[in-house]
C-alpha cells in the first residue's frame, strides 16, 4: 500500500502556525521551527547594529546605499525563507510589494545557525540562495563564535574564509568596515 501523496505547502499555511515559531515552505515542505535561543538573537541583533548603521543608514561614514533587513519573508520560486538577516543594495529593493514576502533576490544572506536548524541551512537553504543567485551568503555559528563567508561564483560557492573568536575582520560584502567579531557573541 503506497502511502498518499504530500500536500505541497503553500503560502496561506503559515498563518496557522503558533504565533511563537517561524514557518517557511522549502521545496513544498513546511517547515515549523521554534523561536531562536538568547545566544541567536543576541548575535542576529548585534551583527544587525554593526552592518545595518554603515551599510543601511550610512552612520560613522559608512557607504549607505543597503537596505538591511531581520528575518525578512523571501520568496524564491515557490520557497519562502526567512534568512536571520539579508540585504538589498538600495536601487534594488522593491520600493511597494503587494503581500508581506519580498520576492526580489536578496544581494547578501545571513544565517545565524542553532542546533535545530544548521543541517537545512547549510544544505537545503544554501541550495536554493545558489538556484536564485544570492550574491554572498553567511553562516554564523554562536556557540562555536564563528562566520563562513561565501560569495557566488558561476552558480556556485566559493569560501571566502573563515572567522571567529575576537577576530576584527572585513567581510565581503562589506569590506568598507572593520567588523570587531567579538561584540557578536553572548559570552559570561
Amino acid at each position: 500500500m503506497s502511502e498518499p501523496a504530500k500536500k505541497e505547502a503553500i503560502y496561506d499555511d503559515l498563518y496557522n502556525i503558533p504565533e511563537n515559531m517561524t514557518g517557511e515552505i522549502i521545496r513544498g515542505e513546511l517547515i515549523v521551527t521554534p523561536r531562536p535561543s538568547t545566544k541567536h538573537v543576541r548575535t542576529t541583533s548585534a551583527l544587525n547594529v554593526k552592518i545595518g548603521g554603515p551599510y543601511d543608514f550610512g552612520e560613522g561614514g559608512g557607504p549607505g546605499g543597503w537596505i538591511i533587513l531581520v528575518e525578512p519573508e523571501i520568496a524564491l520560486g515557490e520557497n519562502i525563507l526567512v534568512p536571520d538577516l539579508a540585504g538589498w543594495k538600495k536601487d534594488r529593493f522593491p520600493k511597494k510589494q503587494e503581500h508581506n514576502w519580498i520576492d526580489v533576490v536578496p544581494d547578501w544572506v545571513c544565517e545565524v545557525l542553532s542546533p535545530s536548524t544548521a543541517l537545512r541551512d547549510r544544505t537545503k537553504k544554501m541550495a536554493i540562495y545558489a538556484e536564485y543567485g544570492v550574491g554572498h551568503l553567511w553562516f554564523i555559528d554562536p556557540v562555536h563564535m564563528t562566520v563562513d563567508v561565501f560569495r557566488l561564483e558561476s552558480d556556485h560557492w566559493v569560501s571566502l574564509g573563515v572567522f571567529g573568536g575576537t577576530d576584527k575582520a572585513r567581510l565581503e560584502p562589506f569590506a568598507q568596515i572593520e567588523i570587531d567579531l567579538g561584540d557578536l557573541w553572548l559570552t559570561p
